[in-house]
């Protein structure tokens, strides 16, 4: 009889690969490998003379920076996400601390403030067209109050923040679901001690819920900034880059370059750009979360 052979076990590192390789493959192909061809394309601008694609290096990224529509697109983005991060943030954050105190009504709360989540963001810019007309509800409303009605997406003062308010009722109720993750892994006991000590509510929030949520919070920060970076819906179908260029965010100036004017070089530069506009801020933070937490 001979001795039965012995089956070799794959290594860890084999087993990780091959379930990691689905995941690794899409992030290649769906990730990795547009971002690749646009940098390559962002090199190049098309010619009626020749014919074809003419190697331009980084002229187009220079004629981007010299354009004043580009420049205004840049520091509307900028503004734009220097105001509507911490909003989100603050408001998720808030409302989380709220939804998870056992009160009466708290949980039919809760449903309605994450109900947005379910509707497309084209349909919530459908919805809120409507409640932004002349003769909409949000006039209607005001009327009520006694208030003048306002031009909403009509007035470059007010368009921008006519768009704030819409991405906020659709996002503030999606990342409160991760801070409320994170507030009820908070062990009862911490409060409880504090409460012995005889610590105020505000307190509480300040020295115990804060610093443990803040893992959940760096990433609720991080997600909602790329996903700011990356509006394109309801400026496409509410105010499409206007009036007077106030709510042309980089993400509709590239797609303005790109399938309007159909200069794609530029607009593949501008991708890159956008890009590492991105890296650049969540790098920032990042930076900030850590020496925050080494303190």
């Amino acid at each position: 009889m001979r001795p039965a052979r012995r089956r070799r076990r794959a290594s860890p590192a084999v087993i990780a690969a091959a379930f990691l390789a689905p995941a690794l493959v899409s992030l290649l192909v769906l990730r990795i490998a547009p971002a690749a061809v646009a940098l390559w394309e962002s090199f190049f601008r098309e010619s009626l003379l020749r014919g074809g694609s003419v190697f331009v290096g980084f002229e187009n990224y220079a004629d981007l920076f010299g354009n004043a529509d580009f420049n205004n697109a840049l520091l509307v983005t900028l503004v734009f996400s220097a105001v509507i991060n911490p909003l989100q943030i603050a408001v998720s954050f808030l409302l989380a601390v709220l939804y998870t105190r056992r009160a009466a009504g708290s949980k039919i709360w809760r449903s309605l403030v994450v109900l947005p989540i379910a509707v497309p963001p084209a349909v919530s810019a459908v919805v809120w067209s409507v409640v932004y007309r002349p003769d909409g509800l949000g006039n209607s409303f005001l009327a009520l109050l006694g208030l003048p009605s306002q031009p909403f997406l009509s007035s470059p003062q007010q368009s921008l923040a006519s768009i704030m308010v819409l991405l906020s009722w659709i996002g503030v109720g999606y990342w409160m679901l991760f801070l409320i993750a994170g507030i009820n892994d908070v062990p009862g006991e911490l409060y409880e001690a504090a409460s012995l000590d005889g610590a105020s509510a505000w307190r509480k929030l300040r020295s115990v819920t804060f610093p443990l949520v803040r893992r959940p919070l760096a990433f609720v920060l991080v997600a909602d900034t790329v996903s700011n970076f990356l509006v394109f819906a309801p400026v496409q179908i509410l105010t499409k880059g206007g009036p007077s260029g106030s709510t042309n965010l980089l993400m509709y100036d590239i797609y303005t370059r790109a399938y309007t004017l159909g200069d794609l070089g530029k607009a593949q530069a501008e991708v890159i750009i956008l890009v590492l506009l991105t890296l650049v801020v969540v790098a920032v933070q990042f930076r900030l979360l850590r020496s925050s937490d080494s303190e």
